[in-house]
Parts: structure tokens; sequence; C-alpha cells
């Protein structure tokens, strides 16, 4: 579990600055911004990956009942402003995957570029269809299966992956992504 939770944290880390490059200035023309959020709850909630992504959700993805959906590690960095927040989902006290969400407050950038960032930043990475600022695949090191996608919301940049065992194929996240990605 610890070493499934170090590999998230890192690629929380990769992502939040994996090709060096600074964001762009200018907005995405493709996918309009979400209204800015009413209340605080709700501002709360966008940072919240277990209120995004909720456990049955998970469990019915992956054929796994009974799963919990556990707070992970707090990562921000004060360097890029991104707020990563994180969500274990667990199976008897061991991880069965991650979802993770970092808003970079403050910053603008296209989704579409911060995805070709990690796309280039990964080897083997592949695109997922049905994104509209698009979406990446991956298996890293740790035999541990990715897939990120990034979206504009109330004007803030947001990537949200989920982390899972390398034998989650991209169609078996994507839909653990777009809901994510729906309800941040």
């Amino acid at each position: 579990m610890r070493t499934f939770a170090v590999a998230l944290v890192a690629f929380v880390a990769l992502t939040a600055c994996s090709s060096g490059d600074k964001p762009s200035t200018t907005t995405s023309s493709s996918a309009a911004p979400k209204p800015a959020p009413t209340s605080s709850k709700a501002a709360a909630a966008s940072l919240d990956p277990c209120a995004l992504l909720p456990a049955d959700a998970v469990a019915k993805a992956i054929s796994v009942p009974d799963l919990k959906a556990v707070p992970g590690p707090v990562q921000d960095n004060t360097a890029n402003g991104g707020k990563a927040r994180s969500c274990e989902y667990q199976l008897n006290g061991k991880a069965a995957g991650a979802l993770a969400v970092t808003r970079y407050e403050g910053r603008q950038a296209k989704p579409a570029e911060m995805v070709a960032s990690i796309k280039k930043a990964k080897a083997g990475s592949q695109d997922v269809a049905g994104f509209p600022d698009g979406a990446v695949y991956y298996i890293d090191e740790q035999k541990t299966a990715t897939l990120a996608s990034a979206e504009l919301v109330a004007g803030t940049p947001v990537l949200v992956n989920y982390t899972g065992p390398a034998k989650m194929t991209p169609e078996m996240m994507a839909p653990l992504v777009k809901q994510a990605l729906a309800a941040s």
C-alpha cells in the first residue's frame, strides 16, 4: 500500500512540473470555463477527490465490492501553484487505486497542453479518445497504470488522474476520470 501511495505522490509531483515548461498564459478556446463555485463548500468539494469519485463508482469499474475511499496526502507546490489532493480506494486496508486532483490556482494553462506535457514526459504513453482536451494513459516503472486529463474549472486549470494496477485498461479508467472531471 505504501509503494502505491509513494507512486501516486511521485506522479503528482511529476505532472506538476513534468516538462519544465511554464503553463501557457492563454485560456483554452475549446473548453468553456465552468461557473465559479457558489459556496465555500462547493470550492472545498472541488479539491476533495473522494467527493468527486465515490468508492462505489470505483468498485463497480474494477468489479471489487466494498471499497473504502480514504483521503490521501496533500501535495501543494508553491513553485507552480499546484494544490494536489488525492483519494485512495482500499479493500481491507490494501490500495486498489487512487484519484488525484491538482488545481493550479492563479495560473492559466490550456488543458490540452497539460495533457501533451504528460504524454511527452511518459514514454510509451497513448492518447485516450473521448475527452474534449485529450487524455493520456501509460504504465510506469512501478507497474501502475495511470489515465490523466485536464480541464478549466472557473478559469483554473485542473489536472485529474486515476492510478491503479497495471491490469486496468484505458477503457476501465476513462469513466472514472470522466466522472471526476464532470463533478469538479
